[in-house]
């Protein structure tokens, strides 16, 4: 058996549903990537700029030279969303996949230790400095789509990607699996903030992944009136991408989070000091305690229920971080207006305001007519 069969032997009997094998070299779209960064589409992920050499030439993550492993697991399920309506992105719904890729990618260098392809190795499970679907799809291991993200035939594009850089240098995998987007552009047509700019761009400005996720501080105005039900990540351009139509139901490979099971936008907003308890081990506690309540407090208002809007009432109050009080005064003013007491409670809440930008913002939510 030759050691590229015995990789892809281990990959298997380990559950992994795809593998590939790419030479440790700049990946096809380093020139691109370059050029995207050049253009700010990074958004506020700086750390893409402070890494930008290890992500052009990842032989600097092994100078001894090598090869990298890139492997695929699959999450695919139905649609996510929370009591009270709102989304979540289907990747998020369940156990953390960091913790479950790291912890698979160990027990694989382990074993191909033991098989004689041992050294010092890297792994990766997405927070690392790699152009990793750049290199899978030189693996073989799917297809760049338009929408930036990476296409296979059986799963489209509801799998993770994670990769083991190894000191062994084997025979690459070349042979792409069959599958195009050809002329369709339905994850273009269907972004709802126009962030993917031309097939293959996206501006991670623009994208509501970003900015319920990555983004500090206070929602763009402008994406949050287009953000809608998502209270964490957006799925629009997979979810009408036909290649994942028919994708296997694997919602029990990572189950549910209770964050997600037992919770709603009105528990989302009002998460305290259990929070780091509460969304402990899911990627839903990326964006913080802060950044989970004014998310929610933005998807309120796009299910406007008595429930809702008490608790929108009572984070303008109370809530510690500016950013949430301000999130529900816009949700407040954009949903229930009309409410009796509601403009009040905006007035107030714009007068006695201590942080300047949340203050500004209010004030101009005091002005919106029902």
């Amino acid at each position: 058996m030759s050691r590229e069969e015995i990789v892809f032997e281990i990959a298997h009997e380990l559950g992994f549903d795809l593998c590939g094998i790419a030479p440790l070299l700049p990946p096809p779209a380093a020139g691109r990537f370059e050029a995207w960064l050049d253009a700010g589409r990074h958004a506020g992920m700086s750390w893409l700029e402070r890494d930008r050499a290890r992500l052009v030439d990842p032989r600097r993550l092994l100078p001894e030279g090598g090869s990298i492993v890139v492997l695929g697991l699959a999450h695919s399920r139905g649609a996510v969303e929370l009591e009270g309506g709102g989304r979540v992105a289907r990747y998020a719904a369940g156990r953390d996949y960091h913790n479950i890729g790291n912890h698979r990618l160990r027990r694989f260098a382990r074993r191909l230790a033991a098989a004689g392809l041992g050294g010092r190795n890297r792994r990766i499970v997405d927070a690392g400095p790699l152009l990793e679907r750049s290199h899978a799809a030189r693996a073989g291991v799917g297809f760049e789509s338009k929408a930036a993200n990476l296409l296979h035939p059986r799963f489209g594009p509801w799998f993770f990607l994670m990769e083991l850089v190894i000191p062994h240098e084997l025979e690459p995998t070349t042979e792409p699996p069959p599958g195009s987007c050809g002329t369709c552009t339905a994850c273009l047509d269907a972004c709802p903030t126009g962030a993917i700019l031309e097939p293959g761009v996206v501006d991670a400005r623009l994208c509501l992944s970003h900015a319920t996720i990555e983004h500090e501080g206070h929602a763009d105005v402008e994406l949050r009136e287009r953000a809608g039900p998502w209270a964490f990540g957006c799925d629009v351009c997979s979810e009408v991408c036909p290649w994942g139509a028919k994708a296997p139901d694997l919602a029990t490979r990572f189950g549910t989070h209770r964050a997600v099971e037992s919770g709603s936008l009105v528990a989302w907003l009002e998460a305290g000091q259990a929070f780091e308890h509460d969304f402990e081990a899911s990627p839903l506690d990326r964006p913080g305690r802060e950044g989970v309540a004014r998310n929610a407090a933005i998807a309120l208002a796009s299910a406007p229920s008595d429930a809702g809007r008490r608790a929108l009432l009572r984070a303008l109050t109370f809530d510690p971080a500016a950013v949430v009080r301000e999130a529900a005064g816009w949700a407040l003013a954009r949903a229930h207006a009309s409410d009796a007491g509601v403009r009040g409670a905006l007035e107030e809440a714009a007068r006695r305001e201590p942080d300047a930008t949340a203050k500004e913002l209010l004030a101009r939510w005091v002005r919106v007519r029902p």
